[in-house]
């Protein structure tokens, strides 16, 4: 688990490509590896990436044929600059949202403009991501927890303060950039708990007992 608040920036080192599969390494100086080891989560732009080899300034990792289909990695170029996070600790002070590391899917910057001290962006979405993105929640974009400020449709608008711009990859972000994108842990598992299909819970947990206690609203 991550918490989308980025710890540094690394820089995709190399890449090589094995069948529909890959290898990376991710040169990462600015990243404290001490208390990292084989195996062990690191979220790189946004995807839970398992540490296989491990150096005093670097990581390597396998990217599946399956992160390649459903994450930018599928774009990526060495010379890219990635956002990174090392997992967190059951200390860690939760500073964005719950980020589980595994992308829903790719948006693409539409629109970019300065608004003050602030840079405001507009992200398409995909259509079936649309109905989990609400205006004021969290939404993590290339591994960066960020608040959703305005919905329309499938897109959606970010207000990026100096502070994130200065310590992410925010500031390479231009318009047709693609971005991986994870919506809210919540809505989803929220999503699958009240569907048709979902298996009745042993307790009788049902939306009507979800709404007396007040979890969700009433459709009475």
């Amino acid at each position: 688990m991550f918490t989308g608040i980025v710890e540094a920036t690394g820089t995709l080192a190399a890449i090589e490509r094995k069948s529909a599969s890959s290898v990376i390494r991710i040169h990462c100086p600015a990243l404290d590896l001490s208390d990292v080891a084989l195996g062990d989560s690191i979220a790189t732009n946004g995807v839970c990436l398992t540490v296989t080899e491990l150096g005093k300034d670097y990581y390597c990792a396998d990217v599946s044929a399956e992160t390649i289909a459903r994450t930018g990695f599928a774009d990526y170029q060495t010379g890219q600059a990635v956002n990174l996070e090392k997992a967190l600790l059951p200390t860690t002070r939760l500073g964005g949202h719950l980020v589980s590391g595994h992308v829903d899917g790719v948006g693409r910057i539409t629109k970019k403009a300065r608004v003050g001290f602030a840079i405001e962006l507009w992200v398409d979405a995909p259509e079936a991501l649309a109905r989990y993105i609400a205006e004021k929640g969290s939404i993590t974009v290339d591994g960066i927890s960020l608040t959703v400020n305005a919905v329309s449709g499938s897109a959606f608008k970010l207000t990026l303060v100096p502070h994130t711009l200065n310590n992410t990859t925010l500031n390479d972000w231009q318009v047709g950039r693609s971005v991986n994108l994870e919506v809210d842990l919540i809505a989803r598992y929220l999503e699958r708990l009240l569907s048709a299909d979902a298996p009745p819970a042993s307790g009788g947990l049902t939306l009507a007992t979800l709404a007396a206690s007040g979890f969700v609203k009433s459709a009475v």
